[in-house]
């Protein structure tokens, strides 16, 4: 059984920086995307970034581009996501999902729990 475990989320001001990560367990992972989406009150989830397996292609959202770098460890079954330059509007619960293939989509099999970003004014 795929397990899917958050951490980094917490309360920042603007302009500040976090780390999230997200370690997998349960299944060998080779051929799966991993990726990041975000889910603010009352609005949908929506996609942040994906990371192919082997690394060498990333996608962002045009929302986070040039702020957030999308990164993983294949040996620790790790991914990474650092948030720089942070804005109130990037306060939401952070997802980790993965799905095989090049690119995670919202119809992704296997999620985190989800870690809150509070970004503060």
């Amino acid at each position: 059984q795929v397990q899917l475990v958050e951490s980094g989320g917490g309360l920042v001001q603007a302009g500040g920086s976090l780390r999230l990560s997200c370690a997998a367990s349960g299944r060998t992972f080779s051929s799966y995307a991993m990726g990041w989406f975000r889910q603010a009150p009352g609005k949908e989830r929506e996609f942040v970034a994906s990371i192919t397996w082997s690394g060498g292609s990333t996608y962002y959202a045009d929302s986070v581009k040039g702020r957030f770098t999308i990164s993983r460890d294949n040996a620790k079954n790790t991914v990474y996501l650092q948030m720089n330059s942070l804005k109130p509007e990037d306060t939401a619960v952070y997802y980790c999902a993965t799905e095989r293939g090049r690119v995670v989509t919202i119809k992704a099999s296997h999620w985190g729990q989800g870690t809150q970003v509070t970004v503060s004014s």
